[in-house]
């Protein structure tokens, strides 16, 4: 197993973050062609026999536990063709944009299938951020003017005849070069020939005997005349050298940008001479045209070394790393990584998939360079050789930046400045700093903590002594965890959809340590890791961190402030009550009355333990603005300082793992059942939000974002009222958000309420939502109503929509309700995913599934007792 640095949060946040600019690809099959080739070709070169023997590679292997993951079946050939069926049935273009979810563009050799087979390369701009271009492939272009001027018509052979084709074929080139959508060109000589290439002005004769050759060869009278139906191919003559000669010759004609001519090096299948594959046969080449810029492609596997040095020595050389993802190992991918890097500026280095035909292999190989990226990049800052900083500009130019600049493109989206992506690395990442805090923090124990599906919080316990040892061997303190962490019920059952295979390792987020929740202990929160080093899909945090990226992107930052309401409850003293707890006896506890803080200091009061949780908190960190009584007895509500969205959420769950710790060394249980009382207030989770980056208090920036909400708020209360108890507190004409979709300023009876600007108010969510999860739905579907600009076409509404006629909720656009039960969210999630990622919804849908087969058949009052024995 490869090492795993998550803790150079810097490297691993450009990493993720940066969309991929793909500077060498193929167009998607149609439908209707997909059978024409295997699927299996996706991480293999072969073909025919040799093709079936790939079965047994490591690259398929790896593209097989891929897939398996993304598309939660066996991890078997079989199951996955199965599993891509039926995502091709299901929705070819949503499975499509998964695939390609992580690409800015792509520039598409459009040259390698006839054209009746493939998507033309603009059908792939429903797929990436900023428009696709094309690269054209020169023996193409010269094959299709053989068919339609020279063999079609049988031309005779004379002094002119030369001319005539390379006039031909400079009006295509040149008409090529002026094309805004062409980004530049390519030769695949090394398949036809070799690259080792003659001087132009002794082809002359070769070239006369080569279209003789190709006019007596004739065409497929059952093809339509292109280049595709000619009976002899373009190779092994002089003319495939002539016309690499002429593009290049046209190139350096140009004035201003000269659009790059990629060569075909090394890697690719049988028809190919290994021994001729290597670019440095085209030194030559190369000095003859010092001004054309030429990319070698595919690292010229095996000649990585080779490429490394012409990129390294030539200025208009650039060196590719594509189709050794996902062609070879993972450690072969390293491997080609490391010797590019060894000798090659990294400013020379570009990025491709060269995917073809199906877009499984544009997931797999995006996936994989990222993969490689983190592994290599970390190693180097590991030993020193980059800092951080330094790292991750390299990984974004590779990713990004070389080929926008090489290519002169205009994208949609730019990546995060490392100044902006910084603030994710909110602690050094040196082993030694990570120890010296924790000796500072003069901690026993280490708790590393995870949320689950169920929103139970969970933790590991480690002496601080191991910790150290682990530290202080420079390797990355690490835990290992079951993947059926995230696939149990509350009760530890695994639910149908997982088995008990499979591992992840956690690594500890160092910048989510604090103090507490007792004394002697510090605590943090993990993200999950596959054991390739691919963070897993499921991990909240993770999900959380992928929809603050994305937003960021759109230029947007957000502040996030919980209210922390919760009821203190006493142990039960009576043996023979089926009640472990009762209500706390107070003297008419209600809503910040002065009288429930009366007893403070007296030894057995909540007032007391108040006091404690304050200074905890304050030890931890925890920036509390206030705490009062609430109206249901023994109620209380703190409230949180806003915080960037993770922190927040870390904060949040901390200040409820204090506030239950407190209470219980103080004879108390602390509950955050929604509804723990029939005829009282229940308790929420309330959120505040603002958009904090530059203009967010803009209302035609803040509006569109709480449009989003509102349009998608019916599969949102999936996340927000996460158990089949959360509805018994969603009632109208309670302080609670109500049943109607609307908002209003400063209404309290609201979902939504407007605050001031940017600063509104979330009242239908509570405690037993996960919060990553919640806040991860709430960005994703606020940013995608700031991109689409959607209009805030509900009303301000200033009453009780409950209380109100059908005609006066609908003039206000009130129209839609929220769901009446969890079972209705689920629907409504599955129905209107927003965005999210698919493998997750479905996760959750699974796990909420087998929760409600739990409790369902539960009497209310059992439910509410199991309930509070949980949370």
């Amino acid at each position: 197993m490869a090492l795993a640095y998550d803790h150079l949060e810097l490297l691993n946040a450009t990493i993720d973050g940066t969309p991929l600019i793909d500077n060498h690809a193929h167009p998607l099959l149609k439908p209707e062609s997909l059978k024409k080739r295997p699927l299996l070709s996706i991480a293999s070169e072969a073909n025919g026999a040799a093709l079936d023997d790939s079965k047994t590679s490591l690259a398929h292997l790896r593209a097989v536990k891929q897939l398996a993951a993304v598309l939660d079946c066996e991890e078997t050939w079989e199951a996955v063709v199965a599993g891509v069926e039926h995502k091709r049935l299901k929705s070819r273009y949503g499975w499509i944009e998964h695939c390609l979810e992580s690409i800015e563009t792509i520039l598409i050799d459009d040259g390698l299938d006839a054209p009746e087979q493939v998507e033309t390369y603009s059908w792939h701009n429903k797929f990436t951020k900023s428009k696709c271009k094309r690269i054209v492939r020169i023996e193409t272009v010269a094959e299709d003017i053989l068919a339609h001027h020279f063999v079609s018509k049988r031309m005779i052979i004379s002094d002119t005849t030369i001319g005539t084709f390379v006039e031909l074929f400079s009006g295509e080139i040149t008409k090529c070069i002026a094309d805004p959508n062409v980004a530049g060109f390519k030769s695949i000589l090394c398949y036809r020939h070799g690259l080792d290439v003659p001087a132009a002005a002794a082809l002359i004769d070769d070239v006369r005997r080569d279209l003789e050759d190709f006019i007596n060869a004739g065409l497929n009278p059952d093809a339509p005349v292109s280049g595709f139906s000619l009976n002899k191919r373009l190779e092994n003559t002089g003319l495939n050298h002539l016309i690499v000669h002429v593009t290049a010759q046209l190139i350096c004609k140009v004035d201003g940008h000269m659009k790059p001519l990629q060569f075909h090096t090394g890697l690719g299948d049988n028809d190919i001479t290994l021994t001729k594959s290597s670019p440095s046969h085209l030194q030559t080449f190369i000095r003859d045209y010092p001004t054309v810029p030429i990319v070698l492609l595919h690292a010229g596997y095996p000649w990585t070394r080779e490429t490394a040095y012409l990129a390294a020595m030539y200025p208009n050389v650039y060196a590719d790393i594509g189709e050794v993802f996902p062609s070879i190992s993972r450690g072969g991918q390293e491997e080609v990584l490391k010797e590019m890097l060894e000798l090659c500026p990294w400013s020379k280095v570009l990025c491709s998939t060269d995917a073809h035909s199906f877009p499984e292999m544009y997931l797999i190989t995006t996936a994989q360079i990222r993969s490689a990226l983190k592994t290599v990049l970390g190693g180097l800052v590991h030993t020193q050789q980059l800092n951080e900083e330094q790292a991750a500009q390299l990984a974004q130019d590779i990713l990004f930046s070389n080929s926008k600049k090489l290519y002169n493109l205009e994208t949609e989206s730019n990546p995060a400045t490392l100044t902006q992506l910084k603030p994710v690395s909110r602690t050094d990442s040196s082993n030694q700093l990570i120890l010296q805090k924790l000796q500072s923090m003069k901690a026993k124990y280490l708790r590393v903590y995870w949320q689950d599906y169920t929103a139970s919080s969970h933790c590991r316990l480690f002496p601080i002594k191991q910790v150290y040892k682990r530290l202080s061997s420079g390797e990355p303190f690490t835990l290992s965890l079951a993947k059926a962490s995230f696939g149990m019920t509350q009760i530890d059952a695994l639910i149908p959809q997982v088995t008990a295979t499979g591992m992840y390792t956690v690594h500890p987020d160092w910048s989510s340590l604090k103090s507490g929740p007792v004394d002697g202990q510090v605590s943090c929160f993990g993200y999950f890791y596959e054991l390739d080093g691919s963070e897993s899909a499921l991990c909240p945090r993770a999900i959380l961190r992928k929809a603050v990226k994305n937003a960021e992107a759109q230029g947007l930052t957000f502040l996030f402030g919980f209210e922390v309401e919760f009821v203190v409850l006493e142990r039960n003293t009576d043996v023979d009550s089926v009640d472990k707890y009762r209500t706390m006896r107070t003297d008419g506890h209600s809503w910040s009355i002065a009288r429930s803080l009366a007893d403070w200091g007296r030894e057995g009061s909540f007032s007391t333990a108040v006091d404690e949780i304050m200074d905890s908190l304050e030890a931890a960190g925890i920036e509390a603005e206030q705490i009062h009584p609430e109206a249901a007895p023994g109620q209380w509500e703190l409230v949180l300082a806003p915080l960037p969205p993770i922190e927040a959420c870390d904060s949040l769950l901390h200040a409820r793992q204090i506030l239950e710790s407190v209470a219980a060394r103080h004879g108390f249980r602390v509950t955050l059942h929604p509804k723990p009382f029939s005829s009282t207030c229940g308790s929420g989770s309330h959120a505040h939000m603002s958009i904090s980056s530059p203009g967010g208090d803009r209302p035609e920036l803040y509006e569109s974002f709480y449009a989003g909400i509102l349009e998608h708020f019916q599969a949102i209360t999936a996340f927000m009222n996460s158990n089949p108890t959360s509805y018994e507190r969603m009632v109208d004409s309670f302080w609670a958000g109500g049943r109607w979709i609307a908002w209003g300023t400063q209404n309290k009876e609201l979902p939504l309420r407007k605050v001031e600007g940017s600063h509104w108010e979330l009242k239908v969510m509570d405690g037993l939502a996960n919060p990553y999860f919640a806040l991860a739905a709430l960005i994703t579907a606020g940013t995608e109503g700031v991109v689409k600009k959607t209009p805030l076409s509900w009303g301000d509404c200033a009453g009780d929509p409950a209380r109100y006629t059908e005609a006066q909720r609908k003039e206000l656009g009130i129209e839609k309700m929220f769901p009446g039960d969890l079972r209705e969210a689920l629907k409504a999630l599955q129905s209107d995913s927003f965005g999210l990622d698919p493998r997750f919804v479905q996760r959750y849908v699974d796990i909420k599934e087998g929760e409600l087969a739990l409790l369902e058949p539960m009497t209310p009052e059992d439910r509410r007792r199991w309930m509070l024995e949980r949370y």
